[in-house]
């Protein structure tokens, strides 16, 4: 179970573990711990969290004392008395008429850049109970004067490559006049240099002729560059300091953001350059020496642990935010082991998936004489493998080589060998090149000496005879040669002579069983993160003991977390049908004998069970399965879901091996004749298989209007263990989670909270907004496109959230059609509601910080356009309606952890859910906060961060008792609206609306299956077939405005 996720109540696992961003991102970005689906009860392809056990709920006991991270005296430094200080008199003083500079030197009015002022903190919350907690940061001290001259590195011609723009950077640092000021120097190896000092006009452009790293001089084929640096800034880290100090609530520094990114790239520096670390970003992986910690994944990958560090503003002071990381990379050695271990596990994989699997891995040769520089040390030759052989390779050569299919191994690849005198081969690779490729230059793409191989005529020889005879190597014929070259000019070797080098990221999908293991080694509890921090994680960072850059620099950091304080509010009574209530513990509750708020009738429906050769389950037994039918129905009615005698429909069979899409398509096809009143099925698989649960709810929820559920046999038709009277008895746990989705779907409400906890949402005058992205991952079609969803509340009791969602350009986080989307919902609400909403909460899913502007000047414009085209005159000049925006941060790195046995989670150690902090680690000018409403069972919890970019509600609404501020209005709305996910018995990590239209996106992401889930063909030779189009992702009518994605 990843990281953080919890189980109690109906709702299944939590999210909570740390991971990547959705939609894919770099090679090796970090662990994506996070999966999603429809939840738990019904089969889920992901298996998000959230939403998965049901009935009876509740919490499970703990085991042994509460354990919790502390200094070795077992003290607990109070948070910082001047923090809260600066922090209560920010607030105290009103903003002045005049521009306020925050210190004697203002940057001049040309330097500053096009920035959004976000709404200002109206005051710190103040409800619950007080708690002091431990927070992943650790301040970071400037010593002196400390100056920062950035400047950017302007590179021609472009390096061919990240890797080659960074050893060019180290070049420049390491064997120009620049190396005199090395101690000074700190870069991100990209195109930035931050210096101490200033760098003289006479070094600020060198000519650098490429080489390796341990070459003593350039190759013949080296190419030349100029690297000039420009200067970009001069920033003085006291401004900063007296900024984040100043009291006065407009005090501005333009230079603020700068500054920051310099300090990170110091920050980071020490661990980027440091050979034994794997870096990606910020986040770097210690891959040698003692703080090195992995664990084998198997298939060819390996686990690693490491630590993401960022240094951030906050109230009074400069923190520096460091958070435990894991990354799968290849597993280093033999490249014939890495790829027998990847067959071992994929028997049934493709030379394409191979393919996909090793390309861009950096090897090292091991068949050529080894080669030293002057200081005897090897110099590596190191090759990066483009692909398999194809039969198209070399197509422009004279004479191409020659391959018998894609992937063929080395007797099935020839070269030629052109025995004339003083000419060369192609097709391998060689240690002595005698000569070029037409246009003059030499290439290590050309081959052998013929004369080595061969003395007779001209011939084609394969790769595998070519090095039997020239190197006495007998190549492993079941594996395939790998193209170190391009498809131009092809260089091909065997296995044999390859070993994968150690730190490199994999960018790959994992196996059941490496997510398993990953899962196994990445969740720890709090204490044990925080002590990897404290411990591993400064040494490894370079900040105990401190290491030079940050000495020269003058810049320390402190050894200790820090402490801030934090409140724990009290969550809302959760309200049934009639007088019910059920009563929470630990954020989760149970329905015994409780029924839905608002119960639903599903009208005629049917049961259409699944069966697949090979696989059986309880339920093959016909009798059994008639009985399981009528005691699920029995639920349904018990929850208080009108279910009339299901219809029945004839099983269906999937042939081992047959098409799924075909099979299932038919059948769909044939429902509207053969049952002409069912809308709903409940569909039972017989096992869980992403393919089969993609194509139905493509089927039913775009093409023929049908609410599908689907179920696996295996749990459906399981028995339970009745403690009380020790017989076996159906799973009514399961049967009431599933009844959550039947109910939703229909139009009912599952839960509600009395209206006095929904504040002015409760008033039945706000409709809130949900708002997501997603977008291609890795293993997704090169034409995959990027989606948007939109939820939005009916009523005051947000029990229902239709959705709408759009296809958009591929990594596109800006809402493109934001206004039509919100049209649709300001439609609904007045359908439902005889009138248009006063107010209209946003809450904005997958933003990071530095999108926040994006959303305020590109998507509020939007939002405002809808409401003109909809809202009657009269309305808009009444200023109706009102529209606030919150950011919901997932993916952000903040952790607290307890600080005692006295306000903890006993079960899993974490901070009591309901805990919310809004100092320590914010700034004072900004209005955000981090909570945390859920109950994580295992693994480290992570709060959710609400950070207010927008806001024309809550500061122009009167605060009423008990609330004392505007701040204790919204955190108190934002947590009591995390009890009221429909699919959960429990409080969830992040508020509903933003949870729902995170899977409406994942309910697209099944739509469009045959891109996002692409073949390994369709990945790597340009797409999945068609473009993706609207229609693809349009809801059918019957259910377009329903909780269809539940």
């Amino acid at each position: 179970m990843p990281p953080g996720r919890d189980r109690g109540g109906r709702g299944g696992g939590d999210r909570g573990g740390d991971r990547g961003g959705r939609g894919g991102g770099g090679r090796g970005g970090g662990y994506d711990s996070r999966g999603r689906g429809d939840g738990g009860g019904s089969f889920a392809p992901r298996g998000r969290g959230d939403g998965g056990r049901g009935g009876r709920g509740g919490g499970r006991g703990g085991g042994g004392p509460p354990e919790f991270y502390s200094l070795p005296d077992q003290s607990v430094p109070v948070p910082n008395v001047q923090v809260t200080k600066t922090e209560d008199e920010t607030l105290k003083k009103p903003a002045s008429t005049a521009t306020t500079k925050a210190t004697k030197t203002l940057p001049d009015i040309s330097q500053l850049s096009l920035k959004t002022d976000f709404p200002p903190r109206p005051a710190y919350g103040t409800r619950g109970t007080a708690v002091t907690l431990w927070a992943n940061y650790f301040q970071m001290i400037p010593t002196g004067d400390v100056k920062l001259y950035r400047y950017a590195i302007d590179t021609v011609p472009a390096a061919a490559g990240k890797r080659k723009q960074r050893r060019l950077v180290e070049l420049l640092i390491d064997e120009t006049p620049l190396s005199k000021l090395k101690p000074h120097i700190a870069t991100d190896f990209g195109t930035t240099l931050i210096c101490q000092r200033e760098i003289p006009e006479s070094d600020l452009e060198h000519g650098i002729v490429y080489k390796d790293e341990y070459e003593d001089t350039p190759g013949p084929r080296a190419t030349d560059h100029r690297l000039k640096l420009q200067k970009t800034g001069i920033f003085t880290v006291a401004e900063l300091v007296s900024y984040l100090t100043s009291t006065r609530v407009d005090a501005a520094f333009p230079n603020k953001d700068e500054v920051i990114q310099s300090l990170n790239i110091v920050a980071g520096y020490h661990p980027k350059a440091a050979a034994s670390t794997m870096s990606v970003a910020n986040k770097h992986y210690p891959v040698q020496g003692p703080s090195a910690e992995y664990v084998t994944l198997g298939a060819g990958l390996t686990a690693w642990r490491g630590y993401f560090v960022s240094v951030r503003a906050a109230a009074a002071r400069i923190l520096v935010n460091v958070q435990v990381k894991h990354a799968a990379a290849y597993q280093a050695g033999p490249l014939v082991d890495l790829m027998q271990a990847y067959n071992n596990i994929n028997r049934n994989g493709t030379p394409l998936q191979l393919e996909r699997f090793v390309k861009r891995v950096r090897v090292q040769t091991t068949h050529l004489p080894v080669k030293k520089n002057k200081a005897g040390i090897t110099i590596p030759r190191v090759k990066v493998i483009n692909g398999l052989a194809t039969k198209s390779d070399g197509q422009g050569l004279p004479h191409p080589p020659r391959v018998g299919s894609f992937g063929a191994s080395a007797d099935k690849v020839e070269f030629y060998v052109d025995n004339t005198p003083g000419t060369l081969a192609t097709g391998a690779s060689t240690s002595t090149p005698k000569g070029g490729k037409q246009g003059g230059k030499k290439s290590a793409q050309q081959g052998p000496q013929p004369g080595s191989t061969s003395s007779g005529p001209s011939s084609y020889i394969s790769v595998a005879e070519f090095f039997r005879s020239r190197y006495g190597l007998k190549v492993n014929l079941q594996l395939p040669v790998v193209n170190v070259g391009n498809k131009a000019n092809p260089s091909y070797l065997p296995a044999e002579v390859c070993n994968v080098l150690p730190g490199q990221p994999a960018d790959t999908k994992l196996t059941p069983d490496q997510t398993t293991k990953m899962i196994a080694f990445a969740v720890r509890p709090p204490k044990t993160n925080a002590t990897s921090i404290v411990g591993r994680g400064l040494a490894s960072l370079g900040f105990d003991p401190q290491n030079a850059t940050l000495a020269t620099f003058g810049i320390a950091v402190s050894k200790n977390l820090i402490t801030v304080p934090g409140r724990i509010l009290l969550g809302p009574e959760v309200k049934y049908r009639g007088t019910k209530t059920a009563a929470t513990s630990y954020g989760s509750w149970n329905m015994n004998q409780i029924q839905f708020t608002k119960g639903s009738n599903i009208g005629p429906w049917s049961i259409m069970k699944i069966n697949m050769e090979g696989f059986s389950t309880p339920l093959d037994n016909a009798a059994y399965l008639n009985q399981t039918k009528t005691n699920f129905r029995d639920a349904l009615n018990a929850n208080g879901v009108t279910a009339p005698p299901p219809t029945e429909i004839p099983e269906l069979l999937l042939p081992r091996g047959s098409n799924y899409d075909a099979v299932v398509d038919d059948r769909f096809s044939k429902i509207p004749a053969l049952l002409p009143n069912v809308k709903f099925l409940l569909i039972i698989l017989p096992k869980a298989d992403v393919g089969l649960y993609n194509r139905i709810k493509y089927c039913g929820d775009v093409v023929y209007g049908l609410h599908t559920v689907c179920v696996v046999g295996s749990k459906l038709g399981k028995l339970r263990l009745n403690k009380r009277s020790g017989q076996n008895e159906p799973d009514f746990q399961y049967f009431a989670n599933v009844a959550l989705k039947f109910n939703l779907k229909k139009g009912g409400t599952n839960q509600s909270l009395d209206k006095s906890k929904l504040g002015i949402v409760g008033e039945g005058n706000t409709m809130v907004v949900g708002i997501d992205v997603t977008h291609p991952s890795p293993g997704s079609a090169t034409n995959a496109p990027s989606i948007a969803s939109m939820v939005a509340s009916t009523d005051g009791q947000l029990g229902q959230w239709p959705a709408v969602l759009r296809i958009q350009a591929a990594r596109q986080e800006r809402v493109a059609d934001l206004d039509d989307l919100l049209v649709s919902r300001l439609k609904l609400w007045q359908v439902k509601n005889q009138k248009y909403p006063e107010n209209i909460l946003v809450y904005r899913d997958g933003v990071s910080e530095g999108q926040y502007n994006m959303v305020v000047n590109e998507e509020l414009p939007l939002l405002e356009k809808a409401c003109k085209t909809t809202y009657p005159a009269d309305a808009q000049k009444r200023g109706v309606p009102k529209i606030s925006i919150i950011v919901v941060g997932k993916r952000h790195h903040t952790r607290f952890y307890p600080t005692s046995d006295e306000k903890i989670d006993t079960r899993s150690h974490n901070p009591v859910n309901g805990t919310v902090v809004d100092r320590g680690v914010t700034e004072a000018r900004n209005w955000d906060f981090f909570l945390q409403a859920h109950t994580a069972l295992q693994g480290t919890a992570r709060p959710a961060h609400y950070y207010i970019v927008h806001d024309e509600i809550f500061a122009k609404t009167a605060v009423k008792p008990p609330f004392l501020n505007t701040a204790d209005v919204l955190e108190d709305l934002t947590h009591n609206m995390c009890y009221m996910f429909g699919r959960a018995t429990k409080a969830v990590s992040i508020c509903p609306p933003a949870y729902y239209a995170d899977l409406v996106c994942t309910r697209a992401r099944c739509y469009l299956s045959r891109i996002f889930d692409a073949t390994p063909a369709a990945s790597a030779v340009g797409g999945g077939g068609d473009d993706p189009q609207q229609n693809e992702v349009r809801i059918h009518p019957d259910l377009a405005n329903t909780m269809f994605y539940i």
